[in-house]
């Protein structure tokens, strides 16, 4: 009689879940929750694999770069890069660029340039002195000047999404009728 046949090894992980930093390097938490229990990601790198919908998830590994380019390295070059934002800031009540924001400017254009932008937004904003309707006017003025000023510079006007949200969307909270500098910008997103 032969001897008994081994047992066949268990089925390998189907899906493997990954946690990676954002752009800025920051790092968030994902919660990988099937029948067979609940793992949560929390470190960068750490990854956590699933073989079936019955089976739990394996305890949390932290996966070396090598183990991370062989299982995603196709995915990942795929990966769009990520937008450009740019807050280039105004004077009070004004189309005027603060003197720091001037010098901004050609950092956007390069952006511009080594991404072959298709999709840069425009969006302008207020601090909330002043009547809503006129702050909204008054951040599309900005969203234009920024516009213009880029177009000028040779950046083709249709590729440019120009708005305003004029006192909403606020930088820095405040309550109605406070002047604040850092909430008088043009936000600039280069895709």
């Amino acid at each position: 009689m032969p001897p008994p046949s081994p047992a066949p090894p268990p089925a390998p992980a189907k899906n493997v879940f990954l946690l990676l930093p954002d752009a800025q390097g920051r790092v968030g938490a994902v919660t990988v929750t099937n029948a067979g229990g609940v793992r949560t990601l929390d470190t960068a790198g750490q990854a956590t694999r699933v073989r079936d919908a019955q089976s739990a998830p394996t305890v949390p590994q932290v996966l070396g770069q090598a183990e991370i380019e062989g299982l995603f390295g196709a995915a990942l070059i795929t990966e769009p890069v990520p937008p450009m934002h740019f807050n280039l800031y105004f004077e009070a009540d004004s189309t005027a660029l603060t003197a720091a924001s001037r010098d901004d400017i050609p950092r956007i254009l390069d952006a511009i340039r080594e991404r072959s932008s298709a999709d840069t937004s425009v969006t302008g904003h207020t601090d909330t002195l002043g009547d809503p309707k006129r702050n909204f006017e008054l951040g599309l003025r900005r969203a234009m000047a920024i516009g213009s000023l880029l177009a000028a510079a040779g950046v083709d006007p249709g590729l440019l999404d120009i708005g305003s949200h004029g006192e909403t969307n606020l930088l820095v909270p405040t309550p109605d009728g406070a002047a604040e500098p850092r909430n008088r910008r043009v936000e600039v997103t280069v895709r």
